[in-house]
């Protein structure tokens, strides 16, 4: 992933499950429903995800209360089966995503060029809070 002076966010989180299980829960829209969200005052209303390269996705995040929404938009560049996926938001900005196995567990490390409107620091924590949100998930479910 090219930097171009651009600012390059990573974060990263350690799942205790499969690999196969864990590339499954991130990328099935009924499960992308359940965990991408980064508070539980938010949600995640509507997951599309065709993934393939060149296919698009589109996941409609919202406030539970109906005070703010977003579409979360992009397409993939590379999609490697339970190891890399890299896209392209909407807004152009570039994200790579590798999943690691280690025995039965999974490293997510997720790195993704900052946007200007928000500090690093909430760019961080929001992202992360997802992550987070996911590990939650995966671990509850399997």
């Amino acid at each position: 992933m090219e930097s171009n002076s651009k600012t390059i966010i990573s974060i990263q989180e350690i799942i205790n499950a499969p690999i196969e299980l864990v590339w499954k829960y991130w990328t099935t829209p009924n499960d992308i429903i359940q965990w991408n969200n980064a508070s539980d005052d938010w949600r995640t209303s509507r997951a599309d995800n065709d993934l393939r390269v060149a296919g698009k996705f589109l996941y409609r995040m919202e406030a539970k209360d109906g005070s703010a929404g977003f579409d979360f938009a992009g397409e993939y560049n590379i999609v490697s089966k339970n190891k890399l996926i890299e896209y392209t938001m909407s807004d152009g900005r570039k994200v790579r995503v590798t999943f690691s196995k280690n025995e039965n567990e999974t490293l997510i490390v997720e790195t993704f060029e900052a946007e200007s409107e928000n500090s690093i620091e909430l760019q961080r924590a929001g992202w992360k809070a997802i992550l987070s949100n996911f590990k939650r998930y995966v671990e509850t479910k399997k």
